[in-house]
């Protein structure tokens, strides 16, 4: 009873589909396609290849098309008038528009006067940027280094190392992790709000 197996050994490893009109195919056909070396994987590989480098073509063109746009835009930037010094000081004369020689060297002096006024200012303000910026780095540094905080990750982290097949009995660990946390961030947006 067990001798005989359940499934007929395969008797091949080709496939025959027979149609019910005959195919017959010219010899010189069939020997071109036995001939042939390429097998499908070429055929996929050449596929690929040819794919890959469509793909190639059209990222060079589209990246050449875009540093055709970006040098345009920057040649129309370039070749504007300065703007910020027409906006600030709309009443100012050109250099051109002087009538003495001595006015043109004081009116360009004045305008750089201005336009080194105005670096200041906004060097200033980046500075007072980047000093608010530290204080709020510093504020977190503080909250990094909670020890209560630290605590009771400490817990909760030994707490699943002990009972790594059973984590849901860290749950007190847990609850006063989120308790430590909440009360952390109570305590940083109320620095913050300072």
């Amino acid at each position: 009873m067990g001798q005989n197996s359940s499934k007929p050994p395969p008797s091949s490893t080709q496939h025959v589909f027979t149609s019910e009109s005959p195919v017959s195919f010219s010899p010189d056909l069939i020997n071109a396609l036995q001939a042939s070396p390429e097998t499908d994987s070429t055929r996929s590989k050449d596929l690929e290849l040819h794919i890959q480098r469509r793909v190639h073509a059209e990222l060079e063109r589209l990246d050449a098309e875009h540093s055709k746009r970006l040098a345009e835009l920057q040649e129309q930037i370039s070749s504007a008038p300065d703007s910020t010094t027409a906006s600030v000081h709309p009443d100012a004369k050109t250099p051109d528009q002087s009538n003495s020689a001595g006015g043109v060297d004081h009116k360009a002096a004045s305008e750089g006067d201005k336009l080194r006024d105005l670096s200041r200012q906004s060097v200033q303000k980046e500075i007072e940027m980047l000093k608010e910026k530290l204080t709020r780095r510093r504020i977190k540094e503080e909250v990094v280094k909670d020890k209560a905080v630290e605590k009771a990750k400490g817990e909760v982290v030994n707490c699943l190392r002990l009972n790594d097949r059973r984590p849901l009995d860290c749950w007190r660990e847990v609850e006063a992790f989120k308790e430590e946390v909440g009360r952390l961030e109570k305590d940083y947006l109320g620095k913050l709000m300072e």
